[in-house]
């Protein structure tokens, strides 16, 4: 497990778990909305966005957590030798969203540049809960199939799946490191 990529939908809990995973394992940690985005939710430039990506994913260790883009997911996922996708029940995201925005009017959201606007990247979650949902769950789910033989990929579907993964990863790197 050196290069991880964490991936799904909206308000899946990927930057929580991203936060877990880098402390048990000692990786650094990328979250792709706070290479997209500067503080207070300007947006980078996209072509420096891919730029930045690309030096990123061509470094020895990572985990990356997010979505991006389309050609910058991919390229992370081939990039990646541990795959972990949480594909939970579509009213766990939408839930799990609306629990971040509440939170967000008080602290910052995990994984989020400072100051981003909680209210516009809420309404941007759940208007990306359906279209992923619907166009790149089926593309996500398959690309774990095709590639279980050849990487780690772990995909978890349950909030309890998630505890047990991150809780034998603390476990796993407790008695090794």
């Amino acid at each position: 497990m050196n290069r991880v990529a964490l991936f799904g939908n909206a308000g899946g809990g990927k930057s929580t778990l991203a936060l877990q995973l880098a402390e048990a394992t000692g990786l650094p940690l990328y979250s792709i909305d706070k290479l997209q985005y500067h503080a207070g939710g300007v947006q980078v430039p996209h072509q420096q966005y891919l730029q930045s990506h690309a030096c990123l994913v061509n470094q020895p260790e990572w985990i990356i957590d997010g979505f991006g883009c389309m050609t910058s997911a991919w390229e992370r996922f081939s990039a990646a030798d541990t795959l972990v996708y949480i594909d939970l029940p579509l009213w766990i995201h939408g839930f799990w969203v609306t629990k971040r925005l509440f939170k967000g009017l008080f602290r910052n959201p995990e994984g989020w540049p400072e100051n981003s606007p909680i209210w516009r990247g809420s309404w941007t979650s759940y208007k990306v809960l359906w279209l992923c949902h619907r166009h790149l769950t089926p593309q996500y789910r398959q690309l774990v199939k095709e590639v279980a033989m050849t990487r780690q990929v772990y995909h978890l579907t349950s909030p309890t799946e998630i505890r047990k993964f991150a809780q034998g990863v603390r476990q796993g790197y407790s008695r090794s490191h």
